[in-house]
């Protein structure tokens, strides 16, 4: 079962990924959960770099809840803007747009993200 689902997962992703692509003036901001820690990108696709990241690593050391997530929301666009960036293209990585996910970007948005 655990297969199916990882490779449903990345198969949604892919689809996503074919639509949503970033550029200097509209980056990505990508998610990447995992059951120890949520991860989230700002990223420049035409040049292929980072512009700024965060995690739930930098705000407490073990276990991610949805405080946790809306916390590296508010890191992530807290970096991002000190980067110059305002408006972002989100990409949820395949997951499904509930709980920690939502809970991101509901922080990045509070944070100053327009998306």
């Amino acid at each position: 079962m655990a297969t199916k689902k990882v490779k449903r997962r990345l198969r949604i992703r892919q689809g996503i990924r074919q639509r949503v692509s970033g550029t200097s003036e509209k980056p990505r901001l990508s998610v990447f959960k995992s059951n120890k820690g949520i991860y989230a990108q700002v990223i420049d696709d035409e040049k292929g770099h980072t512009l700024a990241a965060a995690s739930s690593k930098e705000i407490k050391d073990s276990g991610v809840n949805i405080e946790t997530a809306k916390e590296v929301g508010k890191k992530i666009a807290e970096k991002a803007s000190s980067n110059g960036v305002k408006q972002v293209v989100f990409d949820r990585g395949g997951y499904i747009y509930h709980g920690r996910i939502k809970a991101l970007a509901d922080g990045a948005r509070e944070g100053g993200l327009n998306f």
